[in-house]
């Protein structure tokens, strides 16, 4: 029997002896029908000196008969007593945290030293590739995207359609916010984005590939603020430090992940980017809570089938029987 079989109200099984009961305790039921008098009736009466008496034909069940029917009071009780599938519980996705990506687009991320399908790319459209299939991933966190260059901007707000956000993300390109690298703002930025939530966990996921210019703020006062708001940033550097075109500052972006609890990473490929995404999604796990329901499937409808075919096969086998042996008496009266 399946482990996930139940029985709504196992209770009625205890039904199954009530027909001998009722067999045993309760009295045949009489039906009074016409019977035929003989003309010669009154005077066999005299002649033999007996007294009449009423008479009772008992019609007794084959055996076929009786098990035909208990099978079908069993069949009965099973569909009464609501069988039933319980499924494995269903989880939804409960939102925890708001998670915010902020990405630099400045005019570095337009260098051809990535690869897309083993063709040249621009790092921009290699990361955002990466970067809509980790969104797709989210689901349950409310996400964001801020980009920036020489300024910041909010691309998409927080909001549990990561659908949209891809669709956003899409949209971005290289030199939309200017050509210089201004992280401080970036973070800023974001800050002022959490500050407009209530929800507790905040987690900012920055990517770069250059060094601060900025000289509004610097990226250490901007983590320093984060820290304060209690904003978690998980910085990565995209590109290769050492590289001819490398000026990735990663002790910067170093202590930023540091000192709000976060952590840096650093992507020198695609491929790399992808762990990353997984790394992040270890670090920051979905969580899901336990519906009240489980999904349930009725049953009851399986031993009523039975029931009604045996009843029918029952049926249909007595007309076949009867019409057998009218047959056969024929054949024996013609010969």
């Amino acid at each position: 029997m399946p482990e996930n079989l139940d029985f709504a109200y196992p209770w009625v099984i205890w039904l199954l002896p009530l027909p001998l009961l009722i067999y045993w305790l309760l009295p045949g039921i009489r039906m009074r029908s016409a019977a035929l008098f003989l003309p010669i009736f009154n005077n066999a009466v005299k002649y033999t000196g007996q007294k009449p008496r009423t008479a009772a034909l008992v019609r007794k069940r084959n055996l076929f008969s009786w098990l035909v029917l208990t099978l079908c009071w069993i069949g009965v009780l099973l569909a009464l007593s609501s069988p039933r599938l319980i499924g494995e519980p269903e989880y939804e996705v409960k939102t925890v945290r708001d998670f915010l990506i902020a990405a630099d687009i400045s005019f570095s991320m337009a260098q051809q030293d990535w690869a897309i399908d083993g063709r040249k790319a621009r790092r921009w459209d290699a990361v955002k590739q990466v970067m809509k299939e980790f969104i797709k991933k989210r689901d349950g966190d409310r996400m964001g995207l801020i980009f920036f260059g020489s300024s910041a901007y909010i691309q998409a707000p927080f909001t549990p359609d990561l659908g949209t956000v891809g669709e956003l993300l899409e949209e971005a390109d290289v030199g939309m916010a200017g050509q210089m690298t201004h992280i401080g703002k970036a973070i800023t930025k974001g800050i002022e984005l959490f500050d407009r939530d209530t929800i507790e966990t905040k987690v900012m996921l920055l990517l770069t590939d250059g060094v601060d210019a900025g000289t509004d703020i610097l990226p250490l006062d901007a983590a320093a603020l984060a820290k304060k708001d209690s904003v978690i940033i998980y910085t990565i550097g995209i590109g290769d430090p050492d590289g001819k075109s490398g000026d990735l500052d990663e002790n910067t972006l170093t202590q930023i992940a540091e000192m709000t609890g976060g952590q840096y990473f650093l992507a020198k490929d695609d491929v790399r980017l992808g762990q990353i995404y997984d790394e992040l999604d270890k670090l920051e796990p979905i969580e899901y809570q336990e519906k009240k329901n489980r999904p349930v499937t009725l049953l009851y409808y399986y031993p009523l089938a039975a029931v009604l075919a045996l009843l029918m096969s029952m049926i249909l086998l007595m007309q076949l029987f009867h019409l057998a042996k009218k047959v056969f008496r024929k054949e024996v009266s013609y010969a």
